[in-house]
């Protein structure tokens, strides 16, 4: 069955579980039902990762010259 989303992974391992999870609906292979969990697990872990990538997009700061912090600006 599908696998509870633990709130301690880490991003990379995160990211990785979604990827398997993209494969396994990619390959046609998993009966309606379970695709559907598949679904919205990956939706769930789409959110852990993008909430984190904003966590630590707003913690980025650039050092300028003199030493005081700047926001990281793209």
């Amino acid at each position: 069955m599908v696998e509870e989303i633990k709130e301690d992974k880490s991003f990379e391992e995160n990211l990785e579980e979604l990827e398997e999870l993209v494969k396994e609906l990619e390959s046609g292979d998993v009966p309606l039902e379970e695709a559907i969990e598949k679904y919205t697990q990956s939706m769930e872990l789409i959110k852990k990762c993008d909430d984190k990538l904003k966590e630590v997009s707003a913690k980025v700061k650039i050092i300028k010259e003199n030493g005081e912090l700047e926001d990281f600006k793209v």
